[in-house]
């Protein structure tokens, strides 16, 4: 290289140097582009809201611009001079380090007056207090977060806590976070738009309410969503923010994409599965290290909590994290007053344990199957995986006005909880377990024999929505 470059010195010295013409990137046909609706897709779970808007242009995610050619010469790493060019890829970009807990917070109920006290005389900070009307109305149900003593370190605080309280549920403040992967590719015209044949999900769902019946509110708790965007512009959707407006807002990819798949509208570019069904969607996450977005558990709480007083029946949780006494509880209270909660299982990969609320009993844990009906390479394995749905290149909203595929076990929790709508809507009486028995019985066993570790029971099998399940017990 250091002869290369003095050759080129004393050309340089010695002769008049031509040089050639400016090349346009997007015309030049050996420079590998990066179409502008790619180049930073959010199925990573970071990066700026506009990132993932394909600008409206063609289904496949195509058409590009100045910024995606520039874009696409600083990835192909294009130079007037490529002899000179280090031929070392560029590093690949790593996703921030996010923590799995609030660094500071103890969370707990049924704390007695007596004991919160106790506690900030020993230099606990109560940072805050909730009422949760799911657990019922005696004081000892009370929500509190507690900030620990400066030098205090979280075990020894959760230690601390329980010996004053033995009967309290006593945890950590943990993290969840919405569940995509990785980048989606371009999937090749309608086909992603057309994923959901794989489950038999009719063309006109219009139909589907017609034959079965009144639908169910769905309830979703995710990040932020953009009600304007153009497929959710008639949508019957409320959006409630649950965290406090001094935080950092969460991104809307996520959130948007979830509930377009849901309720986008029939005509749009990014069609629901049931467009004419009311959302009330509540983003209890918050922007974290300027990437991220998290849900702490005592928000996913108070979501959670907040949709049991709106008597929403069905609630679509494309989100996971560890197990927590606080969260466990609550996911407890809301099966016991007949809430069908549908989870994504995670993308954690098939060796990782099981993250939640999709481990807890009585929820249904949904995973992700391609369009060959493959299992998603990153979905998280294990005996509670229930079902089977499309999450691997799945059309639905970009984050400002376009569409394009998205892949994680977040993308296929939806299919799961519309499917439970439209049961509900024939059998408004069906119990959390009832419901579960009905979505196995709609399953296509696509593993081996019965329920396994990969698929559950199997596919959902859309066509046979409100034809299928067991009869309602009294």
């Amino acid at each position: 290289m250091d002869r290369v470059f003095a050759r080129l010195l004393g050309g340089l010295l010695g002769l008049a140097v031509v040089l050639p013409p400016p090349v346009s990137l997007a015309l030049h046909p050996s420079l590998p582009l990066v179409s502008a609706a790619f180049a930073d897709d959010d199925d990573d779970g970071g990066g700026d809201d506009d990132d993932d808007d394909d600008g409206g242009g063609r289904q496949d995610g195509g058409g590009s611009d100045r910024s995606g050619d520039r874009q696409g010469a600083r990835q192909s790493g294009f130079s007037l001079f490529p002899f000179l060019q280090s031929s070392r890829p560029a590093p690949a970009r790593r996703a921030p380090a996010v923590p799995d807990r609030v660094p500071n917070e103890i969370i707990a109920s049924g704390l007695p007056e007596t004991v919160i006290s106790q506690l900030a005389e020993e230099g606990y900070t109560i940072a805050e207090r909730q009422s949760l009307g799911l657990l019922g109305t005696a004081p000892a149900t009370e929500f509190v977060r507690l900030v620990v003593p400066r030098g205090t370190g979280l075990e020894a605080a959760r230690q601390r806590v329980t010996s004053l309280a033995p009967v309290a549920a006593v945890d950590f403040n943990h993290y969840y976070r919405p569940e995509q992967k990785e980048a989606a590719t371009d999937c090749g015209g309608q086909s992603c738009a057309l994923v959901r044949e794989i489950i038999g999900w009719p063309d006109d769902p219009a139909g589907l309410v017609q034959r079965c019946g009144s639908l169910p509110k769905i309830g979703l708790i995710d990040t932020a969503i953009n009600p304007d965007h153009p497929s959710l512009g008639d949508a019957r959707l409320e959006v409630v923010r649950i965290t406090d407006d001094a935080v950092p807002q969460s991104g809307r990819q996520h959130g948007t994409a979830v509930a377009a798949l849901l309720v986008g509208a029939a005509g749009s570019r990014a069609p629901g599965l049931l467009p004419s069904s009311e959302v009330i969607a509540v983003d209890a996450f918050r922007r974290l290290g300027g990437s991220a977005d998290v849900a702490s558990t005592f928000d996913l709480v108070r979501a959670l909590d907040m949709l049991a007083g709106r008597e929403v029946r069905v609630i679509n949780l494309s989100l996971a994290g560890p197990d927590n006494a606080l969260l466990k509880r609550t996911v407890d209270a809301m099966i016991g007053r007949g809430a069908i909660l549908v989870a994504a299982v995670g993308n954690a990969g098939p060796r990782a344990k099981p993250l939640y609320p999709a481990g807890y009993d009585g929820v249904i844990a949904v995973t992700a199957v391609d369009r060959g009906r493959n299992p998603y390479r990153r979905a998280n394995q294990g005996e509670h995986v229930d079902i089977a749905a499309p999450g691997v290149n799945v059309w639905t909203a970009a984050s400002i006005s376009g569409a394009r595929p998205k892949s994680g076990t977040s993308f296929a929790a939806p299919f799961v909880s519309a499917a439970a709508a439209v049961l509900l809507a024939e059998r408004p009486d069906l119990t959390p377990v009832q419901m579960a028995e009905a979505l196995s019985g709609l399953a296509q066993d696509i593993g081996s024999p019965g329920k396994d570790q990969v698929f559950g029971w199997g596919l959902l099998d859309a066509q046979r929505l409100c034809t299928a399940g067991p009869s309602p017990q009294p």
